[in-house]
């Protein structure tokens, strides 16, 4: 179990900032990794702020993540692997038509339903 703890306090201009809090009371810089596809951001700046144990998380979004499609970024404990957060973006007009279908989809099945809830009241009466 990581004694880390992540919750996400902002994005803004391009750049995600969280804050990172340590349960250990040795206050050593906490290490994360921070990747896209697989490959470490490099750009990730870990700094310390007046509470003891908390320290800012932030990093850019990489350009090569706005493309269609789903696209994440993960970011873990360095020292136990587990996954503390992340970072999802969807994008594209791919999308658009599959989340069309998505509703035609529900609203099918809501039509449905709504036929058959009414022959039960007709057939019950």
């Amino acid at each position: 179990m990581s004694e880390l703890t992540l919750t996400k306090t902002r994005l803004f201009e391009g750049v995600w900032e969280g804050a990172l809090k340590s349960q250990e009371a040795t206050g050593a810089k906490p290490k994360v990794n921070v990747t896209y596809l697989g490959e470490t951001i490099a750009d990730a700046l870990i700094d310390p702020t007046d509470e003891a144990g908390l320290w800012r998380l932030s990093f850019p979004i990489p350009k090569e993540s706005i493309s269609d499609g789903v696209q994440t970024v993960v970011i873990t404990d360095q020292s136990t692997d587990e996954r503390l957060d992340t970072v999802s973006f969807i994008a594209g007009e791919a999308l658009a038509g599959d989340l069309r279908a998505e509703i035609d989809l529900l609203r099918a099945e809501l039509d449905m339903l709504k036929r058959a809830f009414r022959r039960h009241c007709v057939e019950t009466l």
